[in-house]
This record gives structure tokens, C-alpha cells and sequence, in this order.
């Protein structure tokens, strides 16, 4: 049976590489398959091995009149707001296989099967405590618009107006929209509809509304219908383990094996808002 071979495979040195590669696919789907990827913070320092790292967000500077500084015989500090995040969620996924269900089954790459099935797993779980840390910290806007775009607009100026210390305006480039399955498809509808001519109705993403970025997910926490944010507003850093299979003792079974650890947490909470359904 060609699973017996691949079984065997892995329990000779050869394997090592084997797995390498898979452990490397692992790495990047994480990548490429999330949009928690493309919007979160990238710029972390310290070491996710560690068990924490660190995003820091820097006060803008303030003039002052021409000799203050002078006259104080210093110049003014310059004030930062780090927010370390701890990789305190660990998980794992480990599965058994039986020899004799491969040879009942007579599946080819099984472990080939697995692997994918549980870097999706692992995508899932990234990708909704993603949109759960951003939308328990972002602002409820409340929108007195039927329109789809002109809801869409209010949630864009709501970050785009931001002003505060760390703030003085967004530019919309800088601003990602993620809209639930159904807002999506009002959205779509709605260009299909007004901008047909300029729209490609067989094109599945709209990408971009009045200079924001738009995506479309089912995994955004339930009743949120919109979440706009200013993207690395959400930090989460992922660490993935080497993905493993071995021999269980004393049986004939194997074990497939993914252990990961990640932490989230907002590092821009102000510049995250969401319309949720009334």
C-alpha cells in the first residue's frame, strides 16, 4: 500500500526533510491565506520565542515658540506608549492515525491531507481572534444611513478624522475595511448596479472603495457587520512549531502532530470603529 510506504518514510532520516518542507508550507499559508496577515502590526521588537513582544507608538511632536527650549534649558521628551504582547494562547492540534485505517481506507497522502486540514484549523482560530480583539476595542459608530456607501463613507471619516496626541489625521490608504458576507454583497450589488459599466460583475473582490481597502470575511465576530481600522492597529504575533510525525510506542499508530502559540492584542484601539446590526 502506497500509505504503508509513506509511513515508512517517515521513521528513516529522510523524513527530516520531508517535514521540513511541510513545516515550511505551514509558515506560508499562515501568510498567505489570512487577511489578519496583510492588516496586522509588523513592526515588533523583541523575539517571539521569548514569550512577548513589544509595539511602541510614539506621541506626535508639539512647536513651541521660537527660545522655549532655550529658556527651559531643555527640549521637550519625547513620549511613547509601548503595549507588549504576551504569546500566552498555546495550542495544539495532534491527531492518530492507525496503520490499519490507511489500509482499510487505502487513502493516499494522508499526512499530506492532514497537514492541510490542520494549518486551516490553525487559520480559522488566527483569523477570529484577530477580528474579536479588534471589534472589542473598536468604536461603535451608528450609522443614520440606508445607503451601503454612504454607511461605508461615515465608518471611512470616523478614522480618518481621528485627532489626538498619537494622531492627526489618517490617509485612507492607510485605512482597511472588512465587511461579514452579507454587507459584502450589498456593497457588490450596489456597484454592480451604479458603476456597471466601470465594474467587472465576474470579479469576486471589489478591492478598493473611495481610496479604502475592502475585504470580505466570515470570520469577523457575530453581529458585526463592518470593522473599519488603520492597519497594524491589531498586533498578533504566531509562532508554529515544526510540524511532526512519529510513531506512537507500543502500537501501530502515528501520530500527526502541530503545536503553535500566538498573543493579540490592539496597539491602536483609537483607530479601530465598527458598525454592528441593530
Amino acid at each position: 500500500m502506497s500509505r504503508v510506504e509513506s509511513l515508512s518514510i517517515l521513521l528513516d532520516t529522510a523524513g527530516s526533510d520531508y517535514l521540513a518542507e511541510l513545516y515550511g508550507t505551514v509558515i506560508d499559508t499562515v501568510q498567505k491565506s489570512t487577511i489578519s496577515s496583510i492588516l496586522k502590526n509588523k513592526d515588533l521588537s523583541g523575539d517571539p520565542a521569548s514569550g512577548s513582544v513589544e509595539a511602541k507608538r510614539f506621541a506626535n511632536a508639539k512647536s513651541e515658540a521660537y527660545g522655549t527650549a532655550r529658556a527651559g534649558g531643555r527640549g521637550v521628551s519625547v513620549t511613547a506608549r509601548p503595549v507588549v504582547v504576551l504569546l500566552d494562547k498555546d495550542r495544539e492540534i495532534v491527531e492518530e492515525i492507525e496503520e490499519k485505517d490507511t489500509l482499510f481506507y487505502g487513502v493516499d497522502g494522508l499526512l499530506e491531507n492532514r497537514s492541510l486540514n490542520h494549518r486551516k484549523t490553525m487559520v480559522r482560530e488566527l483569523e477570529r481572534a484577530f477580528f474579536a480583539e479588534a471589534a472589542e476595542h473598536a468604536t461603535e459608530v451608528s450609522s443614520a444611513f440606508a445607503d451601503i456607501d454612504a454607511q461605508l463613507e461615515q465608518l471611512i471619516q470616523t478614522i480618518e478624522n481621528t485627532r489626538n496626541d498619537f494622531v492627526d489625521g489618517v490617509d485612507r490608504d492607510m485605512i482597511s475595511i472588512v465587511l461579514d458576507t452579507a454587507t459584502y454583497g450589498r456593497l457588490r450589488n450596489m456597484l454592480d448596479t451604479v458603476y456597471s459599466a466601470n465594474i467587472d460583475v465576474g470579479t469576486p473582490e471589489c478591492g478598493v472603495f473611495h481610496g479604502v481597502k475592502v475585504f470580505s470575511s466570515v470570520y469577523l465576530p457575530s453581529g458585526v457587520q463592518m470593522l473599519a481600522m488603520v492597519d497594524g492597529s491589531v498586533a498578533m504575533p504566531v509562532l508554529p512549531r515544526q510540524y511532526t510525525a512519529e510513531k506512537v510506542p507500543l502500537s501501530e499508530a502515528f501520530a500527526v502532530s502541530l503545536f503553535y502559540y500566538y498573543g493579540v492584542a490592539a496597539v491602536m484601539p483609537d483607530l479601530i470603529a465598527k458598525v454592528v446590526a441593530e
